[in-house]
């Protein structure tokens, strides 16, 4: 992997925020957003952002496959080639896409870059923050260009702080979180951007999430970032999140021990 590969991309990414993001916050029409499926919305940013970040990375990796959001909305067959060999890029152009078509923050850019079928570097941008987090296997994450660690403490249950997106789950599980949720200090609605869920937990402001749905672009970023960090991510059954798998469920801590706190917490309830 190149040594200027994560700053090439994160120059992309706030390239890109620049030119074709932000330009469009607050200032979209109404022909600018579409339902591409129901209770699921997309604006002339997101298609814009993809292309231009995909024709990008094409360049910088030749032969590279780009597997972007609104490209597997329109042809859901890309999503093989996440488990083909040579190095396929994840792309979600705007994380959040119904914060930004409100005029809402926060929203961001992420793209993961698998490498015969494995993760190997990752990067999420809040443009508004100006936050770019950057990480490849290996060798660490880091928050603008400084070392990230998540935190080793291990506060009470009682003192813990994170999001868990119960709109999504199962009534039953859904039930389950809400009252184990008593238990735990602070329990969030969550942010609608799973990146900024990312973020906060590498920047130390909560200490886990929660996702029921669990599509590739929007958690092989962060959780690669995560974990270079020390964190973990896991399904609700304790196995390894890897995104090529489907399945629904996942929980995300800044260490092993507030992972278990959690899950005993909520899915244990």
């Amino acid at each position: 992997m190149a040594d200027t590969l994560l700053d090439d991309v994160g120059g992309l990414l706030r390239e890109t925020a620049d030119q074709v993001v932000l330009p469009l916050f607050r200032k979209l029409d109404a022909d600018d957003v579409a339902e591409k499926a129901p209770g699921d919305i997309v604006t002339v940013a997101d298609r814009r952002a993809e292309e231009v970040i995909a024709a990008a990375l094409r360049r910088l990796r030749p032969g590279s496959v780009v597997v972007g959001e609104e490209a597997v909305a329109e042809d859901r067959a890309l999503l093989r080639h996440l488990r083909g060999s040579g190095d396929v890029w994840l792309v979600d152009p705007v994380d959040g896409t119904s914060n930004f078509a409100a005029g809402r923050r926060p929203f961001a850019l992420m793209v993961a870059l698998l490498t015969d079928g494995e993760p190997a570097a990752a990067w999420v941008l809040d443009p508004l923050a100006g936050t770019l987090a950057t990480a490849r296997v290996g060798e660490g994450a880091y928050l603008d260009g400084r070392p990230v660690r998540t935190t080793d403490e291990v506060p009470p249950v009682g003192a813990l702080r994170g999001a868990a997106m119960t709109r999504f789950l199962p009534n039953a599980s859904r039930a389950a979180v809400e009252a184990g949720g008593e238990r735990i200090g602070e329990l969030l609605p969550g942010q609608h951007c799973a990146g900024r869920e990312y973020l906060d937990i590498l920047l130390g402001d909560q200490q886990f999430v929660l996702f029921w749905r669990t599509l590739p672009w929007d958690h092989g970023p962060g959780t690669l970032l995560v974990r270079a960090a020390g964190g973990v991510a896991r399904r609700f059954d304790g196995s390894d999140y890897h995104p090529v798998d489907e399945g629904h469920g996942l929980l995300v801590a800044a260490n092993e021990r507030i992972w278990a706190e959690v899950h005993d917490a909520l899915l244990d309830a």
